[in-house]
């Protein structure tokens, strides 16, 4: 997994100790019209999760919405409106490696004007349209049930 110069500089000075983080998540509206999530699958984990990640030192959130769904999902989008701020225990993320990390994410709709989706092999290995119905049955990582949750789609 890709960690960011930024965030591997801190974790040089406060190890595993919890570090609370901005973070973005991207909704991408289904271009068939149909009632479906975008979710990528996250390697490290093998869960199910959003499209999304930290939000960089001096870098806007929507510019990130962006990078992220790109570095992700191969798709490039246009960022549309902030749908909501999600905190809380929810969010708290354990990594394998012994890091604990809090995040608050700016979710945002977002539409795609370009690409075709694919993982990109190294945080994501898989990337599928899920209809809700099938986000019960799927392997979800704490921080996707907590959002689908707080967003009312679970």
């Amino acid at each position: 997994m890709t960690i960011s110069p930024f965030l591997a500089q801190l974790r040089r000075q406060v190890g595993h100790q919890l570090v609370l983080l901005p973070s973005v998540s991207v909704l991408v509206d289904d271009p068939a019209g149909r009632d479906r999530i975008l979710l990528v699958r996250h390697a490290a984990a093998g869960l199910w999760g959003f499209i999304g990640g930290m939000v960089e030192p001096e870098e806007h959130p929507t510019v990130a919405a962006a990078r992220e769904t790109r570095e992700e999902t191969g798709l490039d989008v246009e960022v549309g409106d902030l749908v909501t701020v999600a905190r809380g225990p929810g969010y708290t993320v354990r990594y394998g490696n012994g890091d604990v990390t809090s995040y608050v994410t700016a979710v945002y709709r977002a539409r795609i004007v370009a690409g075709t989706e694919r993982p990109d092999g190294d945080e994501v290995d898989d990337v599928r349209w899920f209809e809700r119905h099938e986000l019960s049955d799927a392997d979800l990582g704490t921080f996707a049930t907590s959002l689908l949750t707080d967003l009312e789609i679970l």
